[in-house]
């Protein structure tokens, strides 16, 4: 993703998305925020839950099935030797994971009752500075494929068409937070990929061997409580986007999966893997 764009960004994309469009959102904006601002998490230093940066800004999904899980060969995204980093990064606390579930477990979200609001709240760390993590998520229909082309949040379309999916930056314990209405969602809607990747990784030899303390917490929005929580424990060298969790109807119940798998591709690259257009 090392294609540059221009300062205004519409927060909505209208149309087949081609490859450039896509690439071109991978500029830092910097100054005030706005609706049309992209600025980074880790620089921004006050205020929660604002628009997010490109920084931080059966169940099975494509990531296990059709592209492959992260023991199968995919293209080798090697570290540069003489790479140099400007700072070191900074490490941030993980905060208490007071429900986690294992790799693969499943996980019913509404065991207890119906919930209409949940949080998905992400963190992650990084050995390497130049590892700039962005957060996206995909709704999907039953066939594994969004269910319009503008059908996916992420740091340059911070709102889903029907208002229910919102990103989010966070400055208190997490690092990024998708706010998820049930009662606004879609009828089309069954599942909800969450993933993080690695902005120009190819270009710059970076891959999720350079990343730490990766999970997802999902939250009772009424009660701010954990519902359940996933915490990463492999981090593979030929991987720069990872597949962290979903959740997703079943019988009438959401529930939520810990993926943990992981591609080589980028944005642009999952755009076309989840029936984004890119031309």
């Amino acid at each position: 993703m090392g294609v540059m764009y221009m300062v205004n960004i519409p927060m909505k994309i209208t149309g087949p998305l081609n490859k450039n469009s896509v690439l071109s959102l991978n500029h830092k904006v910097q100054g005030a925020r706005s609706s049309r601002d992209i600025v980074s998490i880790n620089t921004v230093p006050s205020g929660n839950n604002t628009t997010p940066s490109r920084q931080e800004a059966s169940s099975s999904t494509p990531f296990a099935s059709t592209q492959g899980h992260t023991n199968q060969t995919t293209p080798q995204v090697q570290a540069n030797p003489v790479q140099q980093q400007a700072t070191p990064p900074i490490k941030k606390p993980i905060p208490a994971l007071t429900n986690p579930v294992q790799r693969g477990q499943k996980f019913s979200l509404e065991a207890s009752g119906k919930l209409s609001k949940i949080k998905a709240c992400i963190g992650w760390n990084t050995s390497n500075s130049m590892c700039d993590v962005d957060v996206s998520a995909f709704l999907l229909n039953s066939t594994g494929k969004v269910i319009g082309e503008d059908w996916f949040v992420f740091y340059g379309q911070t709102q889903s068409p029907d208002n229910s999916t919102v990103l989010s930056i966070d400055q208190g314990a997490d690092r990024q937070i998708i706010s998820i209405d049930f009662t606004k969602i879609n009828a089309s809607v069954n599942k909800i990929v969450f993933v993080l990747t690695i902005n120009e990784a190819f270009e710059k030899n970076l891959n999720f061997s350079m990343l730490s303390d990766a999970y997802i917490r999902i939250l009772d929005q009424a009660t701010n409580k954990e519902i359940v929580s996933f915490k990463m424990t492999e981090y593979y060298s030929n991987v720069i986007s990872m597949m962290i969790g979903e959740i997703y109807l079943y019988n009438g119940q959401w529930k939520f999966n810990a993926i943990g798998n992981g591609v080589a591709r980028d944005l642009a690259g999952l755009c076309e893997l989840y029936g984004v257009q890119v031309v």
